[in-house]
């Protein structure tokens, strides 16, 4: 019997047992969907977190205010020996302790000083205003390159702007688009008002989009001074804040050869400003640029392995009804089989054409699957605005773990099949 045959015949088979075949197949579809949608969703955000952060590059780091948990290893603990006191944590890092570090570090990079004022401000203009969900960051001439943020139109604030406190103002682009419409230069010189503050408009950034559920063209950018006056609400991002509002420090140097040199001069330059003694622990902590996307991808391989146990499971189960289904098919085709062995044919064939079966049904319910799995998955990635991502990878893994799955689940049912008696199994009634 030729290949395509037996293919043929298995297919007919199938379909003359189409609720059985219907059930089976979205037993194996639920299980490579769930595998192959989880994945392409966390792939989504792998992409979305790549894109976020690599504008600030891996040659930069931050200081900020010790908190009960950092990136690098969780809750707190003691290191290099030195005692840690639980009044050192959450002390926020004043403005004269940033502004005194940026005048000392003499290492060759750049210096941001930044707070992050209200998250809830609302920017009117007119008759016209925006929902309380404006974000409002201040920080200074550097702020803008070190934060992955780039001009559309007008001016970087510059050290005029910070030291005197002007009321200017660079705006994202939805405000922009909200007041302005699309073109980028029209608000430039205008005047909005944010919590009933007037500001001038000197710069408008380009679309950036969502990180981490937040909007990054929903902000107003203005000098760390402002923020102070104006917008201090106690806080400063989930870098740092708590208590008073804490100031953060970025320093991003030319070569990430030289950044290890950098930490260790900027941790010997500003413990001294924060008064701490030869024996206490730091009460800062120094993260750098990409230490919060590596413990998010961690995390994310973590879930990777949530979803690989779910699906293997979900497989696991329609093994066992695929075999099930298939030795009710050789207990109902018993004649059948006897017809095929009295007519000349061999053992090989009646295992193929089981084994066959087995696989088909399988690969249907693959096929189904992974559709449905990437589908689901960039539903995920459109919510993030994200291309649509193809894992292929889980896709063409799926596709063989279930052939695996086939071919295990019809081993022994094709087996049996093909030992029967032919002069036995045509009296089987």
């Amino acid at each position: 019997m030729r290949y395509i045959d037996t293919i043929s015949l298995a297919y007919r088979n199938l379909r003359g047992n189409r609720l059985r075949t219907g059930i089976t197949v979205s037993i194996i579809a639920f299980g490579i969907m769930a595998l192959v949608g989880i994945n392409t969703a966390i792939d989504a955000m792998k992409q979305k977190f790549t894109e976020s952060f690599s504008a600030m590059g891996a040659n930069g780091f931050t200081i900020h205010n010790k908190k009960w948990f950092n990136f690098h290893d969780g809750p707190q603990r003691e290191r290099k020996g030195l005692r840690e006191k639980k009044s050192n944590s959450n002390v926020s890092i004043t403005k004269y302790q940033a502004e005194t570090f940026q005048a000392r570090f003499q290492y060759p990079a750049t210096v941001s000083l930044n707070i992050n004022g209200s998250q809830d401000a609302v920017v009117s203009m007119g008759d016209v205003k925006t929902n309380p969900n404006v974000r409002i960051l201040g920080g200074d001439e550097n702020y803008i390159d070190l934060n992955g943020f780039s001009l559309a139109a007008g001016r970087n604030l510059n050290t005029l702007d910070v030291r005197t406190g002007r009321n200017v103002a660079i705006i994202g682009s939805t405000i922009a688009q909200r007041f302005f419409g699309k073109n980028p230069e029209a608000p430039l010189e205008k005047i909005i008002n944010v919590n009933n503050l007037p500001f001038r408009v000197v710069g408008v950034l380009e679309t950036k989009g969502s990180t981490l559920g937040m909007n990054q063209d929903n902000v107003i950018i203005t000098s760390y001074n402002n923020v102070r006056r104006f917008f201090n609400v106690g806080g400063s991002s989930p870098f740092g804040g708590g208590g008073a509002t804490s100031f953060n420090i970025q320093v991003k140097v030319a070569d990430v050869k030289l950044i290890d040199g950098a930490i260790d001069q900027a941790e010997g330059v500003f413990r001294p400003i924060r008064r701490l003694e030869v024996t206490e622990g730091d009460n800062f902590n120094i993260d750098k640029s990409d230490t919060f996307v590596n413990l998010l991808l961690k995390n994310l391989a973590f879930i990777t392995g949530a979803a690989v146990i779910i699906g293997l499971i979900t497989l696991v189960g329609a093994a066992v009804a695929l075999m099930n289904i298939m030795l009710v098919a050789v207990t109902e085709r018993t004649k059948e089989i006897g017809l095929v062995k009295a007519i000349g044919g061999r053992q090989r064939n009646v295992r193929q054409q089981f084994l066959f079966e087995s696989v088909l049904i399988s690969l249907i319910g693959a096929g189904f699957g992974v559709v449905l799995g990437v589908l689901v998955g960039n539903v995920f990635s459109l919510v993030l605005s994200t291309g649509f991502v193809m894992p292929w990878a889980w896709m063409l893994g799926g596709i063989f773990i279930c052939s695996l799955v086939g071919l295990a689940a019809g081993l022994y049912p094709s087996l049996k099949a093909a030992r029967l008696n032919p002069i036995e199994a045509l009296r089987y009634e």
